[in-house]
């Protein structure tokens, strides 16, 4: 059975929620142990100054009240070659229980919207190689999968050390 929602900005107060959702992400992906985000960062991060994200909500609509079900989570980033911002989407998610109504594709075409929108020259995201109903959603979507390129991080102790080593060459250099 089909369910109607909305899709809106989040906005101050959503942080429980889409904490929530994020964890279910988290859930999904097999990733708890990664999993350390908390509400107040959220919050910082969505509606703090400077905003580092932005996030849209998939809300249905209940007898009790709305009730958020999925959420994407996107932030700017620069294309050199281009000379243009683009946007990354960070994460996109809908509660199993709730696919197939569209709202993932809403969201999706929300966050494209926005792009167009500000002139970006590039929308990006990043898909586990293991997630094929999602890889063939994006493909459905008229996504290019981009195999030959491949997503790099440091994070935690590697990045601190990473980022420590700058200042011992500084002190080499000067």
């Amino acid at each position: 059975m089909k369910v109607a929602f909305t899709i809106r900005d989040a906005a101050p107060g959503d942080e429980a929620a889409l904490h929530g959702l994020i964890h279910e992400l988290a859930v999904y992906e097999k990733l708890t142990h990664l999993f350390t985000a908390t509400p107040e960062q959220l919050r910082h991060h969505l509606f703090g100054q400077p905003r580092y994200a932005e996030a849209l909500v998939a809300e249905i609509v209940r007898p009790d009240g709305a009730q958020a079900v999925g959420f994407a989570l996107y932030f700017h980033n620069y294309s050199t070659f281009l000379a243009k911002p683009g946007l990354y989407l960070e994460d996109l998610f809908v509660l199993p229980e709730y696919r197939r109504n569209g709202i993932g594709e809403k969201l999706f075409r929300q966050v494209a919207a926005r792009a167009v929108e500000r002139g970006c020259g590039r929308f990006e995201w990043a898909v586990l190689d293991w997630n094929t109903p999602v890889l063939a959603f994006y493909r459905k979507l008229g996504a290019t999968i981009m195999p030959e390129w491949q997503l790099c991080r440091v994070a935690g102790d590697t990045l601190r050390t990473l980022a420590s080593s700058t200042d011992e060459q500084k002190d080499m250099s000067g």
